[in-house]
């Protein structure tokens, strides 16, 4: 099975992002940071991360540090028939998910992430999933061009279409220029079909 190490945002100021992740999420086992290149980024970067947690009042406390600690609200936290979270965007421009399946709650409320997940939004999904196969990762589970998981231990890999995904995030499927993370993982040193670096 395909281990992700961790996951590297590039962001214009490490300092302002690592002072937001502390206060917002515990993440630093997946999540590392370093200063982003000269190469521009603009609008919709092509991925999601997601928090997978318990349950709502989980859900809820994360998305209320967040906000606190500076990201912007995208779509507010609701019930809805997959479960209980919303999505925001972090001040380096990271989009992030935080969701629980459950919509009733099943203790008293915590702050542990369950799992994190990285979904990638990609031009052509069959392709792709050829192709991280070809690179040796596991498919999890599929279904048709739609959507893709792999079985990755310590963060979820996972690929959606890139306008869907978009729509999911509740952003604007454009964007041009860099996508502003690597995939820090034991499968070697690669760029996928959509330019997603691998090291």
């Amino acid at each position: 099975m395909t281990n992700i190490n961790h996951i590297t945002l590039e962001v214009t100021d490490t300092t302002a992002a690592k002072a937001f992740y502390a206060e917002a999420f515990d993440v630093d086992k997946q999540i590392e940071l370093r200063q982003a290149s000269d190469q521009p980024s603009d609008g919709f970067r092509g991925y999601t991360l997601s928090l997978v947690v318990a349950q709502p009042s989980t859900v809820d406390s994360l998305f209320a540090s967040a906000l606190e600690a500076g990201a912007t609200e995208i779509k507010p936290v609701t019930n809805s028939f997959w479960g209980h979270g919303g999505s925001l965007q972090a001040p380096d421009g990271t989009i992030w998910k935080i969701a629980s399946s459950s919509k009733k709650e099943t203790g008293p409320a915590t702050r542990q992430i369950d799992g994190v997940v990285l979904l990638l939004g990609v031009d052509d999904v069959k392709a792709t999933k050829q192709f991280y196969a070809d690179q040796g990762l596991k498919v999890g589970k599929s279904f048709g061009s739609k959507y893709v998981e792999f079985e990755t231990t310590n963060v979820k890999l996972a690929l959606y279409g890139r306008k869907a995904l978009a729509k999911d995030a509740g952003v604007p499927a454009d964007g041009t220029g860099s996508h502003r993370i690597a995939i820090n993982s034991d499968a070697g040193t690669f760029a996928d079909l959509d330019g997603f670096s691998w090291e």
